[in-house]
């Protein structure tokens, strides 16, 4: 009996699987020197997250409408820095004095997951380090909380090139990651006066572009402030 034929989409398909697999061992590999975000999964956000930018006062400004407001989606392209850059602002850019919530935000990223499936819960367990919780949301939005990401640079890590060596071929070619580096700024409002905070920020970004997908796609994310370098 002769083996089945297996069509286009079938063995891309299979082809990515192979990578990630390889790709999870190269990980285990380098686990000890600065990459074990990726397998214990993100940490719980700091108490500091829950209060306003610049004060660890409770008391909220005076109340206003939220207003309301459309995200965009990741960029639809084959350049994986542009992707990247699209993917690092839908991570840092939301506005708590809108009618939109934080699942809102994580759908943008999950919508653009991985085709297959395999990686998607992986991802949607990473982004739980990204964005406050439902409830810590509505204490920022008390404070008309809204953030944004100063991008500094975009970069495939060392480490990156070192597992790629390392999986002798296995990483799919178009499989890739990058290193963003950057400071998180936040702003709002106590008793009617501006505040704000900044922060350095770095995070690595996996995603797979031609020729594993016909555009790029999300993968998965580091821990926060625990990159590849």
């Amino acid at each position: 009996m002769s083996a089945p034929v297996l069509d286009d989409q079938q063995r891309r398909k299979r082809r990515l699987i192979i990578a990630l697999t390889a790709t999870g061992l190269v990980i285990a590999i380098f686990a000890g020197i600065g990459i074990y975000g990726l397998i214990t999964g993100p940490t719980a956000p700091a108490p500091s997250e829950t209060t306003p930018p610049g004060s660890s006062a409770t008391s909220p400004p005076r109340s206003e409408e939220p207003a309301e407001a459309k995200l965009p989606r990741l960029a639809r392209t084959n350049d994986p820095e542009v992707y990247v850059r699209s993917v690092a602002e839908a991570l840092f850019t939301w506005d708590t004095f809108t009618l939109l919530t934080p699942s809102d935000h994580r759908a943008v990223l999950t919508e653009d997951a991985d085709p297959s499936g395999t990686e998607t819960p992986g991802l949607i367990a990473d982004l739980d380090g990204y964005f406050p919780s439902a409830s810590t949301w509505r204490d920022l939005a008390e404070y008309r909380t809204r953030q944004s990401i100063d991008i500094d640079r975009i970069f495939i890590p060392a480490q990156w090139d070192e597992a790629v060596t390392a999986s002798s071929g296995q990483i799919t070619e178009g499989t890739y990651a990058y290193t963003v580096e950057g400071t998180r700024i936040r702003e709002g409002v106590w008793y009617d006066d501006p505040v704000n905070s900044a922060h350095a920020v770095a995070f690595t970004v996996f995603i797979s572009c031609k020729p594993v997908f016909d555009r790029c796609h999300l993968l998965r994310l580091s821990e926060l402030d625990n990159p590849l370098r």
